[in-house]
């Protein structure tokens, strides 16, 4: 069995190798995997977007132990959902909401039983206390219904913005990587020939297709051209548009910092616009 973390703790502190220690202790010879540990602090929508990238590519029984919770301590609940995608633990604060609407949840329970967590719950630490020994014993084989109720309510964050106007599309910043490229909401993309096909992600649009020399990628007034395939289609220092590893359309500089050069910020709206040519 797998256990997988995703947490915002960094990796100076002991947090994370004192999760794993625990979880060794309830099920020994169960691997570990650290999806990231450098979620931004309480950046409960960005560990969301991290999630739907990287879940789809592990095991489908993989237990998934997420724990980016500034509401600790707090009445937010603590749960386990069943998916398609594996088993998520963590809490219910909207972190698993695109997970849950690639990866419909079977079962959503509330960590309630006493059985199941360690003898003294901290009020500031549910990662070692109630979420490490959930997913633990989970991993080995504890159905999910022994853990509490079922609750039919779990928290879900608004979906990313993806709409149409007068024929433009419109999105906005959904994560910024390590890099500084900034990645939309406008996707999935894929190439077929020289059109692009955008299946939405996430929203109700149709399915639409795109003339990516015939369009320009605008944000916050600044124009980042049409839509290109790969980096080397532009010299370095030089801003682009392209679609990135997940489908989604991204911002970047060749071999330079997208986000800080053009003080781009999650959330900023983002349009690919028609050219008069495409009008």
């Amino acid at each position: 069995m797998l256990i997988t973390l995703t947490t915002d703790f960094g990796t100076q502190d002991p947090y994370v190798g004192i999760m794993k220690g625990v979880m060794a202790g309830i099920t020994p010879g169960t691997g570990f995997v650290d999806i990231t540990h450098a979620i931004s602090p309480q950046d409960v929508r960005g560990a969301a977007y991290l999630l739907w990238t990287a879940l789809p590519y592990f095991p489908a029984e993989s237990v998934h132990l997420v724990v980016v919770d500034p509401g600790v301590g707090t009445a937010r609940r603590a749960i386990a959902a069943q998916t398609p995608w594996g088993t998520l633990v963590g809490p219910d604060n909207g972190v698993f909401s695109y997970v849950w609407a690639a990866a419909p949840p079977g079962l959503i329970v509330q960590l309630e039983n006493h059985a199941y967590c360690r003898p003294i719950v901290s009020a500031t630490f549910h990662g070692r206390d109630i979420f490490a020994p959930s997913a633990a014993y989970i991993a080995s084989g504890v159905p999910l219904r022994e853990f509490g109720p079922v609750i039919e309510d779990p928290v879900r964050l608004p979906l990313p913005y993806l709409d149409l106007e007068r024929g433009d599309i419109l999105g906005e910043v959904l994560y910024i990587d390590h890099f500084g490229n900034v990645v939309t909401s406008i996707g999935r993309l894929v190439w077929e020939g020289h059109i692009l096909h955008l299946d939405p992600a996430f929203g109700s649009l149709r399915s639409i297709l795109v003339q990516p020399g015939t369009v320009n990628v605008v944000i916050g007034g600044q124009s980042f051209g049409p839509i290109r395939r790969t980096y080397g289609e532009v010299s370095q220092g030089e801003h682009l548009a392209l679609v990135g590893s997940e489908g989604m359309l991204e911002l970047a500089i060749s071999n330079g910092n997208a986000a800080s050069t053009f003080n781009l910020h999650v959330g900023d709206v983002v349009e690919i616009r028609r050219t008069e040519a495409d009008s």
